[in-house]
């Protein structure tokens, strides 16, 4: 009896042959293609090529009349819809961020990775015109900024010790988000000829952007202190 043997499709476009129909042979995938096609029952799924295989039915396509993959479906004949050797639709799309989307029109509800952007899913969203996920994709957008904004802003603070002749210096070429708080006099500690020399502690502070562990997100003590020094005098 003659052996039948299989020839593999390579990898769709986009290099993900996770989806269905990545590693198929081409009479199976073909086979796949084909049911799509068919009169009848099985004529309700649609096969996509999104970079990798998505296989769906038409219902779910067109859940939003106004949008691209309605009519997708529909042949709209002012749509340039291409199909690939085994008749899925060709569309050149992020199928990582199509995932979403597909999802979405399944059964109306928004789920988003935890390692995917929502400016991304609002991207496809916006593509393929489906307004109910537009809108949705941007109030969580916007409810993540506000959570963002919420949060308080943490300094973290510096003391240094210069001397009068080091001070304008230090304060004009102070960079990188730093600012000048407060001036401490300590006085003077040694004579430098026949003048004395003052010598004061500078506190200088920035604003304290993703720090893991929360460390120096707080003032120290010794700065507290000479903060509350430095408004007496």
């Amino acid at each position: 009896m003659a052996e039948n043997h299989c020839e593999l499709l390579p990898p769709a476009r986009g290099g993900l042959g996770a989806g269905l129909g990545g590693g198929l042979c081409r009479r199976c995938s073909a086979g796949l293609g084909a049911l799509a096609q068919r009169p009848g029952s099985v004529s309700k799924w649609v096969r996509l090529n999104v970079g990798t295989y998505f296989l769906t039915t038409r219902q779910t396509l067109c859940r939003d009349p106004k949008s691209f993959l309605y009519r997708l479906c529909q042949a709209d004949p002012d749509l340039d819809s291409d199909k690939d050797e085994t008749g899925a639709y060709l569309i050149d799309r992020d199928p990582t961020y199509f995932g979403p989307v597909l999802n979405y029109l399944r059964h109306g509800k928004l789920v988003i990775n935890k390692d995917l952007a929502e400016e991304g899913v609002l991207e496809e969203a916006e593509f393929y015109n489906i307004t109910s996920l537009i809108k949705l994709v941007k109030d969580k957008i916007r409810e993540r900024d506000s959570k963002t904004s919420q949060v308080p802003v943490k300094h973290v603070y510096r003391v240094l010790q210069c001397q009068e002749e080091e001070l304008t210096q230090m304060v004009s070429t102070m960079s990188d988000g730093w600012k000048f708080e407060q001036l401490v006099s300590i006085g003077s500690s040694y004579n430098y000829g026949n003048e004395d020399q003052a010598e004061f502690l500078c506190v200088v502070s920035k604003e304290l952007h993703n720090t893991p562990y929360g460390t120096a997100s707080e003032p120290s003590e010794k700065a507290k202190i000479l903060q509350e020094r430095g408004s007496r005098m």
